[in-house]
């Protein structure tokens, strides 16, 4: 039986796994660069707590994920998410069906875009991204891939990960001009925090609507997948005490944007209320959206009628 809270972090670690035989995964080996995936790792763990792995390039190998994670030199943190997922492997009984519907994985065929590939669907999957302003060291900071086959063949695949780097969720962009479905997400809740792994609660927040605007904003920018703010997230600004928080939704979201400010500023934090135009923030780029944040004076309840007046006016 594969464990797939163990696959999970793995990927948080090593990116997306490939099954081979058994309940092996196979992932890039992170020793010795190579055009297939080398590293194969036995997610089902034994009675003694052991998960056998081979990298067979380098023939790096060990019995243990931690004795592959200290190769690895990971944080505490990692260390402290495995021996929870162990226990719980080797002490309880899962219900298989039950964790199947609640976990979520990358598509089986999500191809890392760090990894350079001789491939048309490659190479347009990058001019895409380098059109919408997305770097190479964004592509490696929040994982960025593709798929060339299966469901989500042609489109981009952003992923989340929460505070843990557990995968939480993901998005999907055609990178092809005449397909005909631009998104195709994963049919799971919204009620989760996206991007979390990169945020800093002692510091301002962002509110956007994507991934695209919250890479463009790159600090502290949470996207929401929508245009309503889910309730995991509100619950986490209000327990973290976040004092300063930017709302940035699209021209389209006026409504909800106005709402989610005077939610927030009932509960005494400091609202800036960012009004965009014909453009989102992934369209204005990190300078010009930076330099908007940075010219924004706190809303007012004055301001928040005038707004919502508006609105009603329009």
């Amino acid at each position: 039986m594969k464990n797939l809270k163990l696959l999970q972090l793995l990927e948080s670690v090593l990116g997306k796994g490939k099954s081979t035989s058994g309940n092996n995964i196979a992932f890039f080996s992170p020793f010795i660069s190579h055009y297939k995936p080398k590293l194969e790792i036995d997610i089902n763990t034994n009675h003694n707590g052991e998960n056998p792995w081979h990298c067979w390039i380098s023939e790096k190998k060990g019995r243990s994920i931690v004795s592959l994670f200290k190769q690895l030199n990971l944080s505490k943190e990692k260390f402290e998410q495995l021996a929870r997922i162990i226990e719980t492997s080797k002490y309880r009984n899962h219900d298989t069906a039950t964790e199947k519907s609640v976990a979520i994985q990358l598509p089986d065929d999500y191809r890392p875009l760090w990894i350079k590939k001789l491939t048309p669907d490659y190479r347009n999957a990058i001019y895409y991204l380098e059109s919408r302003g997305i770097t190479i060291f964004d592509i490696i900071k929040y994982r960025i891939g593709y798929c060339e086959n299966g469901e989500y063949s042609g489109k981009i695949i952003i992923p989340s990960y929460d505070g843990n780097g557990q995968l939480n969720y993901f998005v999907s962009r055609a990178f092809y001009k005449n397909d005909k479905q631009k998104h195709k997400n994963p049919k799971i809740s919204k009620d989760i925090i996206g991007f979390e792994l990169f945020i800093n609660w002692a510091e301002p927040i962002i509110l956007c609507e994507g991934s695209f605007d919250a890479i463009s904003i790159k600090r502290n920018a949470i996207p929401l997948f929508g245009k309503i703010i889910q309730p995991a997230l509100q619950k986490k600004i209000i327990q973290e005490r976040v004092r300063n928080i930017y709302i940035c939704l699209d021209a389209d979201a006026l409504k909800n944007a106005l709402q989610i400010a005077e939610r927030f500023m009932g509960e005494g934090l400091n609202v800036y209320f960012v009004e965009l135009k014909n453009e989102d923030a992934s369209e204005l780029g990190f300078k010009k959206i930076t330099n908007i944040l940075a010219d924004i004076d706190v809303l007012t309840f004055e301001r928040l009628m005038q707004l919502k007046m508006g609105m009603i006016w329009a």
